[in-house]
């Protein structure tokens, strides 16, 4: 897939899903020049030149999109990613996490990389691109987190538990309708009993 397509292909997902990308990274140099490498839409890039500066626009402005330096001050990328794996809403965030020398990344996270792209700088363009279509696939891989899972299940059980409680009030009613056709037949039976008893 060459250059002109991965971009057209990039920018109709990006125009039509990402409204913020934020790049973090201390080089003002690279931070220039993913804004330039990036195809135009109708998005806004961020950017963050430390690792607590991205972190707190992470979580403030919830970007669609995250180009993440591993070697940053303040806070280093790889200790910005982890607070990210933390909660879903953040971790299934597209990410590129970036870095000069990979062995580094490769020390912390195992390889194949499952849920984020990583791309080794200096790049191209086209690495660029293709990291950021890689990413977004990875992201919806995601597995949802495990509360929604049992708010399910327990919702499931609630289900469960109102259906049973109306059950078994239909089962007493019916007890009690059974009850009251005995007592009226055991009635029935001594009436019977005592107008033989008057016949003998």
């Amino acid at each position: 897939m060459d250059s002109t397509t991965i971009d057209v292909t990039l920018e109709r997902e990006l125009t039509v899903s990402t409204h913020k990308i934020l790049v973090i990274d201390d080089s003002k140099v690279i931070r220039m020049r993913v804004k330039d490498m990036l195809p135009t839409g109708n998005f806004q890039v961020l950017e963050a030149k430390d690792g607590v500066e991205g972190y707190n626009l992470i979580r403030s402005e919830k970007p669609n999109l995250i180009m993440l330096d591993f070697l940053l001050p303040k806070m280093s990328g790889w200790d910005v990613y982890q607070e990210v794996q933390k909660e879903y809403d953040l971790k299934k965030i597209p990410l590129v996490l970036m870095s000069g020398r990979k062995e580094e990344v490769v020390e912390k996270l195992n390889e194949p990389f499952e849920y984020f792209s990583f791309i080794e700088k200096p790049f191209e363009k086209k690495q660029l691109l293709e990291a950021i279509k890689d990413a977004m696939a990875k992201a919806r891989k995601h597995p949802k987190p495990k509360e929604s899972i049992s708010s399910t299940s327990s919702a499931t059980n609630s289900s469960d538990n109102e259906a049973m409680a109306k059950e078994i009030i239909t089962l007493r009613q019916q007890v009690n309708s059974m009850q009251g056709e005995i007592d009226l037949l055991k009635k029935q039976l001594r009436q019977v009993l005592s107008f033989l008893k008057q016949k003998a």
